[in-house]
């Protein structure tokens, strides 16, 4: 049996001290919910429209496990503001697997965009990352993703352990359906320094300073003889523009 680690959770009245003083922090539901003026209940409205992704089309190790959806923002004084229609990029230098190209995903609907517990979230975070490094605009990219296990094995992370070229990431658990696996593994950049843990409880979050730390999560398998999935939000947060648009 594998052994399951706890997230290492810290008060969000914590949280910024412990970004800035350990690269990462870890927030249970109902502490992520208050920092943002929202509530888990307003939050699971939004967990349906994972059932909705279409297939993540540019894998390239062949598999047909990921779905998705992408859409891009700019916060600027405390505004959230609809960011262009755009491919999303990664150099080669952070995405070895699926670096170099553009990647035109199907948008975030309407209807969760305009969720007043989608935009709380982005904007409560946001102010979260303004307050370890102040920036005067951010450039914030939203994946909506779904792991399943309908081929066996599902990959949260094909590319390994990567960092993502922004100032900050964020992956928020929404749901974990019927599987096994998928531990996050979080790494300093500069020395040999991780932890490892699982994130199971719906709306927890890791948030971590991209440029301090390297992250993965280990592949899903289906526990039992049905099919299961792993759905996850990854916000991302670059204050010198989206990544292809504006020198590195």
């Amino acid at each position: 049996m594998v052994a399951t680690f706890p997230p290492p959770y810290t008060s969000s009245a914590q949280l910024p001290r412990m970004l800035a003083a350990h690269g990462s922090a870890a927030l249970a539901a109902e502490d992520l919910a208050a920092l943002c003026d929202t509530t888990p209940v307003a939050l699971d409205e939004l967990a349906a429209s994972w059932d909705d992704l279409p297939e993540d089309a540019y894998l390239r190790d062949g598999g047909r496990y990921r779905h998705r959806r992408h859409a891009c923002y700019l916060v600027e004084d405390g505004r959230l503001l609809p960011g262009p229609r755009r491919a999303h990029y990664q150099p080669l230098d952070y995405n070895a697997l699926h670096g170099g190209m553009q990647r035109w995903f199907e948008p975030i609907t309407e209807a969760v965009q305009a969720h007043p517990a989608w935009q709380a979230l982005l904007l409560g975070l946001s102010a979260q990352c303004s307050a370890v490094k102040p920036a005067a605009r951010w450039h914030v990219e939203a994946h909506q993703f779904r792991i399943d296990t309908g081929e066996g094995i599902g990959r949260p992370t094909p590319e390994g352990a990567h960092r993502d070229g922004v100032d900050f990431v964020a992956v928020i658990l929404v749901r974990r359906h019927a599987i096994i696996g998928g531990e996050t593994r979080v790494f300093a950049a500069d020395r040999p320094d991780g932890q490892r843990f699982t994130l199971c409880q719906p709306w927890s979050l890791l948030l971590m300073d991209d440029a301090r730390m390297i992250h993965e999560t280990t592949p899903i398998q289906p526990q039992g003889e049905d099919a299961g999935h792993r759905d996850t939000l990854v916000l991302t947060w670059r204050a010198a523009g989206f990544l292809g648009d504006a020198p590195d």
